[in-house]
């Protein structure tokens, strides 16, 4: 289950047997202004991902911050999600709508420079 609003993604699943995964997480996000990077998004992961509470936030510079969703699989993954359940971004809906929002908040644009140093 997956739910989305303008700065908040909620996202949750229940394991079906005990080989199975489960989390309960909500994905936050704002625009801040980072002195170093300039104009950017704040996300925070916070809830629970396999019965562990988790609260983790990150920092993405507006030419890289559609790229979230790797980072909160990297994260997943660092929590205990295994490897072959951690791609959480696979409600597309939700995770569309929130990539457009980001979108719109940072004004990026299709064809946008990225700064070479961030691809590293």
């Amino acid at each position: 289950m997956a739910t989305f609003e303008p700065g908040h993604l909620h996202i949750q699943r229940h394991a079906l047997n005990k080989d199975d995964v489960s989390y309960d997480l909500h994905l936050d996000y704002e625009v801040v202004q980072d002195p170093k990077e300039g104009k950017g998004m704040r996300f925070t992961l916070h809830g629970s991902m396999q019965g562990k509470d988790m609260s983790e936030s990150f920092f993405l510079p507006k030419d890289m911050s559609c790229n979230f969703a790797s980072n909160v699989t990297k994260i997943a993954e660092k929590y205990g999600i295994p490897k072959t359940h951690s791609n959480i971004g696979s409600i597309h809906k939700n995770y569309d709508a929130m990539f457009e929002d980001v979108r719109v908040q940072l004004n990026v644009k299709s064809g946008d420079p990225v700064k070479p140093e961030h691809l590293e």
